[in-house]
C-alpha cells in the first residue's frame, strides 16, 4: 500500500515491518514523533524513559534479552547517551538494535547545531542517513539486519527536514521476529582483556563495513553529465538534484560511515570536477581529501546552518529566483509563553527581585525573552542546578542570596536530580525552583516520571517530588501557587535568605493540557483603566493597549487573573 508519511512516521513503519518489539525514548524535536507513532502499534512496547542514557541502556538490554530494540533522540540527547554508546559498540549487541538521531541544523528548536556523524566515527558505529520517508522506513528495516550481521547497534541519522516533510511510502506486512534465546557470555563484560579484544573486533568489523558499503545499493551513482560530480546524501542530495537536474551526476551516499574508498575513486574519475555538498561539518570533504579526491565543498557552501535549494544556487554563483514579498513590513512574531502559563508569575517576580536566573531546557526557557527578560543563561538539560551550585560556591553569599535556579519537572527528573543531590551533599546554600507544570511542554506534552501516567496515558509511577527532595537531603521544600503572586514573593525571600538549601516547586498544569478547566476571559473596565500598562509588565499575549486603554483578547485570555494582581486601579474584572 503506498502512502503519505512524514519520515519519523515512516520510520515508525520499518520499526513495526521489522519486527521490532521494544522502544525507548526520550522526546527530543526534531525526533519525538518516531516513538509517538511507533506507540500505535499494540505489537511493540513503547516507552518515555527518563533521559536518553537510560533509553538507550534499556534498548541495548532488551537486545541482549533476544528482542529487536530501538530507541530516538535528537542530536544534543546522544550527548547524554554517549556514555553507554562506547561500550555498546565494543560490547556488541544479541538482536538488532538501531539508534535513531535526529539533527537540527538551523536550530529551529535547540541550544547549538552540533553534527551527530561525528559521534558515528568517534564510537565506530555504522550510520545509515535517509533522504525521504521510503528510505526512513526501508534504512530502518536495514539497520536491524547490519546489526545483526556485523553485531553493533546502527544509527539512523534524521535531520528536521527529513523528520518532518512527508513523501510517499509503500507499506508491507510485519514480520516477526524470533526472539534469541539469551546466552551467559563473560566476555561481555567489559574490562581489561576483554576491552581489548572487544577494541580489535571493532577495527575487523568496520573494515569489513567500508568493503560492504563499496556495493551496497544504499550507497549509489546517478550518472549525467559528466563535467560536474556532485557528492551528498540526506536532504542534500534532493536539493542538488532539484537544483542541478541531468546537469551533474551525483553519488548519493546512504551510509555515511563508514565511507567507502573505491567507490568513491571510481566516481571522481568519472567526472571532470569534484563538489561536496553536506550540511554542518566537512565529514565528507575530509573522507574524500584523506584518499587523494581533488574535491571542494565549504570553500564553497557553509559551515552552519540549514541548505536550501536557493543557498545552493547562490553558493554555485547560478541565478535565484527571487520569491514574492509583500511591499508592508511584517512585525516579527517572536515565541512567547501562552497566554495564562503558569511560568509567567514566577519570571515575573523573579525579575522584580532582580534575581540572577540560572535557566534550563524547556518551554520556560521563553522567560528570557521580553519584557521578562528573567533568565541569565542555560546550558543543557539539568545545568541549571549543579550550575548554580558552582556560581554560588564561586560568588559566596552575594550569589546565594541572589541567585535561583530554575527547572522543570520532566527536566528535573531527565537530569536535575544529581544536580540537586550535589547541592544537598556539598552544601551551597543555593534555590531550585522546580516548575512542576504535569507535562513535558516543549515537545508536544508528552507523559514523564512525574505526571502518573505512560506514554500510552495509562496509569505509572510516578515521583513524588517533595518527598524527593527531602530524600536527597533538602529540608526546606516549599510548594507555591505561581498565579498568586504575593505568595511567589514571599517565599522566594524566604528561601533566598534561608541559611540551607531549598526548592520551591511552583505547581500548576500548563494551560495547554487537553480537560484543563479555565475560567471565562478577563474584561478592561475603561471607566477604571489609566492607561498606565503595568499589566503589560507580565508579557501576557491576551493582553494589548489600544487608545490609550488595556484590551483584553477573549479569545487568549483563560481568565488566570494574574495580571488583576498588577493593576492598581482595579481595571481588571472577572466576568
Amino acid at each position: 500500500m503506498r502512502q503519505l508519511m512524514l519520515g519519523n512516521k515512516a520510520i515508525a513503519r520499518g520499526l513495526y515491518e521489522a519486527g521490532c518489539e521494544i522502544v525507548s525514548s526520550y522526546p527530543g524535536t526534531p525526533s519525538t514523533e518516531i516513538t509517538e507513532e511507533t506507540a500505535k502499534y499494540s505489537e511493540i512496547y513503547c516507552e518515555w524513559a527518563p533521559n536518553e542514557k537510560v533509553a538507550l541502556e534499556t534498548a541495548h538490554g532488551a537486545s541482549l534479552g533476544g528482542k529487536r530494540s530501538a530507541c530516538a533522540m535528537k542530536h544534543v540527547g546522544l550527548n547524554v547517551a554517549a556514555d553507554p554508546l562506547f561500550t555498546i559498540s565494543y560490547q556488541g549487541v544479541c538482536a538488532g538494535l538501531v539508534v535513531f538521531v535526529a539533527d537540527d541544523p538551523g536550530m529551529h528548536s535547540s541550544q547549538n547545531e552540533q553534527d551527530s556523524r561525528h559521534y558515528a566515527i568517534a564510537s565506530k558505529v555504522p550510520m545509515l542517513e535517509p533522504s525521504d520517508s521510503e528510505e526512513a522506513k526501508e534504512f530502518t528495516k536495514l539497520a536491524f539486519e547490519l546489526s545483526e550481521k556485523y553485531n553493533t547497534p546502527v544509527f539512523v541519522k534524521m535531520c528536521t527536514r527529513i523528520a518532518h516533510s512527508q513523501s510517499i511510502v509503500n507499506t508491507s506486512d510485519r514480520v516477526p521476529f524470533e526472539q534469541i534465546p539469551y546466552k551467559k557470555d563473560t566476555t561481555r563484560v567489559m574490562m581489561t582483556v576483554n576491552s581489548r579484544n572487544a577494541h580489535v573486533r571493532v577495527e575487523e568489523r568496520t573494515k569489513q563495513l567500508i568493503e560492504w558499503s563499496e556495493t551496497a545499493q544504499i550507497n549509489r551513482v546517478e550518472m549525467a553529465d559528466k563535467s560536474l560530480g556532485i557528492i551528498t546524501s540526506s536532504t542534500s542530495y534532493q536539493y542538488a538534484r532539484e537544483v542541478f537536474g541531468d546537469e551533474a551526476s551525483i553519488l548519493k551516499l546512504g551510509m555515511i560511515y563508514p565511507l567507502p574508498e573505491k567507490l568513491l575513486k571510481d566516481f571522481a574519475a568519472k567526472v571532470d570536477k569534484v563538489i561536496v555538498i553536506e550540511e554542518l561539518d566537512p565529514i565528507i570533504e575530509n573522507h574524500c581529501l584523506q584518499l587523494g579526491i581533488n574535491v571542494s565543498g565549504k570553500d564553497k557552501f557553509p559551515i552552519v546552518g540549514e541548505f536550501s535549494q536557493g543557498l545552493i544556487r547562490a553558493c554555485m554563483k547560478m541565478d535565484v529566483t527571487q520569491g514574492v514579498s509583500l511591499e508592508d513590513t511584517i512585525p516579527n512574531r517572536p515565541p512567547v509563553m501562552c497566554a495564562g502559563c503558569p511560568h509567567r508569575g514566577i519570571f515575573y517576580t523573579l525579575k522584580k527581585n532582580n534575581c540572577m536566573v540560572y535557566g534550563d531546557i524547556g518551554c520556560y526557557t521563553l522567560g528570557a525573552v521580553a519584557p521578562l527578560n528573567a533568565m541569565d543563561l542555560n546550558v543543557c538539560m539539568g545545568a541549571s542546578c549543579s550550575g548554580l551550585h558552582g556560581f554560588n560556591k564561586a560568588m559566596g553569599e552575594a550569589g546565594e542570596k541572589n541567585s535561583v535556579g530554575v527547572i522543570g519537572d520532566s527536566t528535573f527528573a531527565h537530569s536535575g536530580i544529581t544536580g540537586l543531590t550535589n547541592i544537598a551533599y556539598n552544601q551551597s546554600n543555593s534555590t531550585v525552583i522546580v516548575l512542576d507544570n504535569s507535562i513535558t511542554g516543549m515537545t508536544g506534552h508528552q507523559q514523564n516520571p512525574t505526571t502518573g501516567f505512560n506514554l500510552r496515558g495509562e496509569p505509572a509511577g510516578s515521583i513524588d517530588l517533595e518527598a524527593l527532595c527531602k530524600a536527597l537531603g533538602i529540608n526546606r521544600v516549599k510548594v507555591v501557587d505561581p498565579y498568586d503572586l504575593v505568595q511567589v514573593d514571599k517565599v522566594l525571600k524566604e528561601e533566598l535568605n534561608a541559611d540551607e538549601p531549598s526548592v520551591i516547586i511552583s505547581r500548576r498544569p500548563c494551560v495547554m493540557i487537553k480537560g484543563t478547566k479555565h475560567n471565562p476571559p478577563l474584561k478592561v473596565d475603561i471607566d477604571k483603566c489609566k492607561g498606565c500598562k503595568a499589566c503589560m509588565k507580565i508579557g501576557c499575549p491576551a493582553i494589548s493597549v489600544r487608545d490609550g486603554k488595556a484590551v483584553i483578547d477573549s479569545t487568549l485570555c483563560i481568565g488566570c487573573s494574574v495580571c488583576t494582581q498588577m493593576c492598581k486601579f482595579d481595571a481588571l474584572k472577572e466576568q
